[in-house]
This record gives structure tokens, sequence and C-alpha cells, in this order.
């Protein structure tokens, strides 16, 4: 057993979600993350959102697992010096400011070229070249402006976001990617290139189906789409279409026992053709299976609000997962909404590794995801997130291999936080 990314060193300069999303990622792999903070502050998260006073927030500790945190002063002459010094031993830089920081930093491509030749660096924007490429994104205009949210919701309400980080975790698992990418190719090249992923576009990859459909629309109606079988027109565009399977399968979130008083007391359901035969039989409807308006897929199209009703009075007797078990055991797909609280509490989540329990010298212990990419011979346990600036003297000591004449030089200054004045001889 071993480290996938073990030997790789990433410099992390991201903050909020979708960078440190990625570089979590590449540290579950093994790779080494130094994460750079603003000394006295660090990464906005550590802040935002706080449930236990003086604690990091878990907005924080749930993307920052398995780093190392260094407090740098990134205007300050001897903190730039650092900065230099890490980009010349790092293979990636990962970054997600707005557009034109690093710029103006100085820190231009050109620049972090000139100090290693051989790094990769990595950026989430909010979108690619074009004439909105100098706009902040945040995730759900991320989701508004890839499509996400114009085809999510019900036809006759409004555009809806998702409670799915598509812009922000979606954008990180993208970038990940593509380092991993551009790390492989170094190994032919021997140089270092650069990635960008902006947000409206891994949003856009998320929703191909429904670019799919766009094009489909123009050359008739989308007859998969419950408003076809209802004999409602279809407009220019794609139509939010409720919780209609993307694949083109009619499917409906149908209520179960208990919907009364538990919001979650639901579960979704494919009417697939190839186990029509087997939903018939199980509701108790088998005339369905020989009445010619039932029998084909066509003919029932017309006729889905009336199936599903029936359906759901069969579904409305039984729990969600005692549906569940029923439709597994002859293979008729399903899915019971689950809600956070019984994820949470899922134990074959933690068995995977899918969720894993972290101790926290300040908060105490919390639940956090694990990688949720598995592979056989990947051995990175789940670590908790690093404290503000906890590793800056190991970074400068054993990473740089800084003396401690020239760390003292450096904290005098106040490079890493408050300057550190010296006792007088």
């Amino acid at each position: 057993m071993g480290k996938a990314l073990d030997g790789v060193r990433v410099l992390d300069f991201t903050h909020v979600q979708s960078g440190p999303t990625c570089t979590q990622l590449l540290a579950w792999f093994g790779a080494d993350v130094i994460k750079v903070e603003r000394p006295g502050e660090g990464d906005i998260t550590r802040s935002q959102l706080r449930d236990i006073p003086g604690a990091d927030s878990l907005y924080f500790t749930m993307l920052n697992s398995n780093k190392r945190s260094i407090t740098l002063d990134t205007k300050n002459p001897e903190g730039r010096a650092v900065l230099e010094e890490l980009i010349k031993i790092c293979d990636v830089m990962v970054e997600n400011f707005a557009p034109g920081v690093l710029d103006r930093m100085g820190l231009t491509w050109e620049r972090i070229q000139s100090i290693n030749p051989r790094i990769i660096v990595a950026s989430v924007k909010g979108f690619g070249p074009g004439p909105f490429e100098d706009c902040k994104v945040y995730e759900n205009v991320a989701q508004c402006t890839g499509g996400s949210a114009s085809t999510t919701g019900f036809r006759d309400g409004l555009p809806l976001v998702t409670g799915s980080q598509i812009g922000d975790s979606g954008t990180g698992l993208h970038l990940a990617l593509g380092i991993v990418t551009a790390l492989y190719q170094r190994t032919l090249t021997g140089k270092g290139q650069k990635v960008l992923c902006a947000m409206q576009d891994s949003v856009l990859n998320l929703c191909r189906v429904k670019l799919r459909d766009q094009q489909r629309l123009e050359r008739g109606p989308l007859q998969e789409y419950s408003q076809f079988g209802e004999g409602i027109p279809f407009g220019d565009t794609v139509p939010r279409a409720g919780n209609d399977s993307g694949g083109g399968q009619p499917g409906r979130i149908l209520r179960c026992k208990g919907w009364e008083t538990d919001p979650n007391a639901y579960i979704y359901f494919i009417t697939q053709a190839q186990v029509w035969d087997k939903v018939c039989t199980v509701i108790g409807k088998e005339e369905w299976l020989t009445d010619p308006d039932y029998a084909k897929p066509v003919n029932r199209l017309p006729k889905l609000n009336h199936i599903f009703a029936t359906i759901e009075e069969w579904t409305m007797t039984k729990t969600k997962f005692e549906v569940m078990d029923i439709l597994n055991e002859v293979d008729i797909p399903c899915g019971p909404i689950l809600s956070m609280k019984e994820i949470a509490a899922d134990e074959s989540l933690y068995a995977t590794g899918t969720l894993v329990n972290v101790d926290h010298p300040v908060r105490g212990a919390y639940i956090t995801v694990g990688n949720p990419i598995k592979l056989s011979d990947n051995d990175v346990a789940v670590e908790r997130s690093p404290l503000l600036g906890e590793h800056t003297d190991e970074i400068l000591s054993q990473v740089l291999n800084l003396g401690e004449e020239r760390i003292a030089q450096i904290k005098a200054s106040g490079a890493t936080g408050a300057p550190v004045r010296q006792a007088a001889e």
C-alpha cells in the first residue's frame, strides 16, 4: 500500500470552496499540500458560519483535511521571498483569486515560470476567455450561467439552484483531474503548464444532457418530458422538467408512509419500459399489461400523471425503505430521499471511508466527508484540517531547509505574523 501522489508537493494558494476542494482531493491522494494563509486571519471560511466560538468552522475543516498551514504576508518582502522559495520547490500551484490578482501581485505566468519552469499553475475562474472573464463568480452564479438553474425546477415555477455545490466543488473536482493530467504530461515533456477550470464550463459539463435536449428540441418535441404527454406545447428552449429522468425514463418523487410529518418520506420511482411488467405486478395493476392504453411506452405518455398517482397510492402504504426493499428485489430502479441526518447515521458510509469521524484539538470530534474516489493502492487516512499557521516553523525548517538564524530573521520582519522580537543580549 502507498500514496498515489507521494512526492508531489502542492502550493495551495486557495480559499473558500472551489480551490480547497481541489487541493484536499490531491492531499487525499498523498500529495503534500502546503496552504498559504494570511497571518491573523487565514482562509475566510475559518470564521464563516462558525458554530463553536473560537473554533474553526465546519465550512473550513471539511474542505482542508490533510493539509499543512503556513502563515505568510506576501506583501512583506521577506514573506514574498519565502513564497518564491516555495514556488521553486513545488510541483503544483493552485489559486482561485479573482481575475488579475496574481498578475497584480507580480506573479505573472512568465515570472512563475522563470522561478520554476516545471511547475503547474492551476486556476479556478468564474468564466473562461470572453465577455465575462473579468467577472467574479460564486456558486449560484455558476449554476445560473452554466445552464443548471434554467433547467431545474418545475415548468410553471422559478428557475432553481441545486443544493449540490456543482459550481464550487464540481469545479474543484474538474481542476484536480486537470492537474493530475498535467503532471502526467510533464513526465513526457519535462515542462509545466497552466491549467484553467472555469466554473461556468464545469457546470455546463455536468448539464450536457440539457444541451443535448436543446438540439433535439430544434427537431421536434421532447417526447420523454411529461409535458409532451400532457399535450402542453414546447417553447424554443429546454424547459424545466420537474423530476423527470434526464435519461428519457419517466420518473417522479412519490410520497411514502409518514410523509405528513416527515419532509423526506419520499422515494424516487422510475417506470422503465423494461421493468413495466414488474411495476404492474408489484402495485397490483396486472390489467395494465394487456390494456392497449398502457401496454406500450408511447401509449402511456398521456397517462403518466394517472400512472404515478396510482403508484403513489401503493408507496404511501409503506415506508420509503420498505418500498426500496420490495422494488430492489425485482430490479425496479428507485431511490429513497435520504436526509442529511439519515446519511450521517449510515454506518456503511463510514465503513467505506465516504464519511469519517475526525478529532480536532479545538472543536472536538466532527464528521467530514472522505475521499469519494477509491483506489485499491492509495493508503491515505483522512486527517483533520490544520490550525492557522500550525506548520509555519515546520515548513520553514524542514521543507525550505532554513536555519534558525534565517527563520528568526523572517519572523522578526513580521512576514509570518506579528513581528517576533529577539531579546537583547
